[in-house]
């Protein structure tokens, strides 16, 4: 092999390590920072781990999540533009000897790709679903705290309602027993009157015969 091609082999390696030393430390920060987004919603703190106390609140941890998601994803896509370009040099090298031994360093790279890009997706999928589930939440609260003052609201009106409702009805009661106490009043005030016709006609009648 080449001392040129050497040297371009091991300078691929190089930046394959320095990409993915910066995915590891990316990663890290990144899974703290979705931990922490579920301790702040849910308001616990954890005094014996540094990993799972909350460090921002859920609106600065919404736009730190969308900065360090975009940072991954270049990092992870630099890295598979430099094993590709591995893959590229091991097939075009001329000496069989040496290709096994390319082929499997380039594999070793190629998992570590692998595992941090499902390690990232996987991170990335449970953030969502827990900011999913808090804004579910967060909307239901909403929704009954709203419900609870429209109920206090409308309480309050329907007890008035009901006072106003209770006073028309004892207001008609008492007409009713007005009119009750009239209608029996008159009648009793027409037989009193047809007693007194009836006895002035009996008088009448007698001082007639007397006569």
């Amino acid at each position: 092999m080449a001392a040129g091609s050497s040297n371009y082999w091991e300078d691929l390696r190089k930046q394959a390590r320095q990409l993915e030393n910066e995915l590891d430390l990316k990663l890290v920060s990144f899974s703290k920072l979705c931990t922490s987004y579920s301790g702040a919603r849910d308001g616990r703190r954890d005094r014996y781990s540094s990993d799972t106390t909350p460090l921002l609140n859920g609106s600065s941890q919404d736009r730190m999540f969308e900065t360090m998601a975009v940072e991954i994803e270049q990092l992870l896509g630099k890295l598979t533009g430099i094993n590709d370009k591995m893959a590229e040099y091991t097939n075009s090298a001329g000496v069989p000897s040496l290709n096994a031994a390319l082929m499997h360093t380039l594999q070793r790279h190629r998992d570590i790709l692998q595992d941090y890009t499902h390690e990232f997706h996987k991170t990335k999928a449970n953030f969502l679903a827990i900011r999913e589930r808090e804004n579910l939440l967060g909307s239901v609260r909403k929704d009954i705290e709203s419900y609870k003052s429209g109920s206090g609201v409308n309480n309050r009106r329907t007890e008035l309602f009901l006072k106003e409702h209770e006073h028309l009805r004892n207001s008609d009661r008492l007409i009713e027993e007005t009119i009750s106490i009239a209608m029996a009043t008159k009648e009793n005030m027409t037989s009193q009157r047809g007693m007194l016709k009836s006895i002035q006609s009996k008088i009448n009648t007698l001082a007639s015969i007397l006569s």
